[in-house]
């Protein structure tokens, strides 16, 4: 069953170039409560046949609630082996609190940050609430329209060309683990032509022009031929676009993201997403990660737009049963879940804070 489940996953990833069918890139126009009604009917399913709601919170019991939802990012950095961190964006995390403002510049001058930086939520999802911050003002000003009594983290911009999310597996009683996914994210953009404003730019393409409203410097008019990234967050729901790259995984690769992961303790099914200079430094292992999801990271080549909706389908329930069955394993080794009850406070405080947090950039 295990291996069944990880070879439809790895099948779905990494052959998607010979693949056709109906509907390519459907799932990316669903909107998302019609998207996750059938993976909400699975996990019933899967929840009585394991006879657990939140069995999926033991797939990485070493993280709060698995990673399903409301976990704190920082926490995932922690967790990474002291001589491996040289892999990690540098991160330090400020308590919102009336010493606030203090606190994050004796931060910035301890751990040598500079502006630009990233300022984001410590308990996060898609994007919600990152923003780079160009100087002292703008960061006072983020942290002021932050919710009190919460955690912010500032890190590191990376001026890098590339971005991935790197999907990884590990079975529980496997000593390896394996990059099964890599999917490249491209930032939303226009491209100018010297006298269209961002704003005109933006409403002539399809993809974007519902979400200009996530957008800033709508005014100015890009020059011929600039390509004018329009948000510092590439996530899909801030109008990015994914490329499924799974023929680029390398050994060297997939060696050194095992090193980082198994380094974790007991991290079983992860999304890292990295930073790179081209494809080719990242198929050498040269990286920098800037964020670990858990057990509930989306797998986001199933969004690259070339798929065919019954695949990316097919995928999307395919790493869902293969949570429930990696964390199976682990719950015979000892590993108890979260209970129905933790999993959907966290959920709730997730779903009240990012409505709180400010706007994205």
């Amino acid at each position: 069953m295990p291996a069944s489940l990880e070879s439809r996953l790895h099948a779905t990833a990494v052959q998607r170039e010979t693949q056709t069918g109906l509907w390519p890139g459907l799932i990316c126009r669903l909107p998302k409560p019609l998207l996750v009604i059938p993976m909400v009917i699975q996990w019933l399913w899967l929840a009585m046949r394991y006879r657990s709601l939140s069995l999926p919170s033991a797939a990485d019991p070493s993280i709060s609630v698995g990673g399903l939802a409301g976990e704190s990012k920082k926490e995932y950095f922690d967790q990474v082996d002291p001589a491996l961190r040289r892999w990690l964006a540098q991160t330090t995390a400020v308590a919102i609190g009336p010493a606030a403002r203090t606190q994050a510049r004796e931060a910035i001058e301890r751990t040598g940050l500079r502006f630009p930086l990233i300022a984001k939520p410590d308990i996060g999802w898609c994007g919600f609430g990152v923003r780079r911050i160009d100087d002292i003002a703008a960061l006072d000003a983020y942290m002021s329209a932050y919710p009190p009594d919460e955690t912010v983290l500032l890190q590191e911009y990376l001026d890098l060309p590339g971005e991935a999310g790197l999907f990884y597996v590990r079975w529980p009683d496997q000593r390896r683990g394996r990059l099964v996914s890599l999917t490249v994210r491209q930032p939303p953009h226009v491209v100018g032509d010297g006298v269209s404003t961002r704003r005109a730019l933006v409403l002539r393409a399809k993809r974007l022009q519902d979400r200009i409203s996530f957008y800033d410097d709508l005014d100015r008019v890009p020059r011929a031929g600039e390509i004018a990234t329009l948000s510092t967050v590439w996530s899909h729901r801030m109008g990015g676009l994914y490329k499924n790259v799974s023929s680029a995984i390398t050994p060297a690769l997939d060696e050194t993201l095992d090193a980082i992961a198994s380094s974790m303790p007991n991290m079983h099914v992860a999304r890292f997403d990295v930073r790179f200079a081209s494809l080719s430094a990242l198929a050498a292992g040269d990286f920098t990660i800037i964020e670990i999801n858990g057990a509930g990271s989306e797998a986001i080549e199933f969004f690259d737009p070339d798929v065919p909706f019954l695949a990316a389908y097919r995928g999307i329930l395919a790493k869902q049963a293969m949570v429930f069955a990696i964390a199976a394993q682990n719950r015979r080794a000892g590993f108890a879940p979260c209970g129905w009850r933790a999993l959907a406070a966290a959920f709730r405080r997730q779903v009240r804070l990012i409505d709180r947090y400010p706007a994205s950039n």
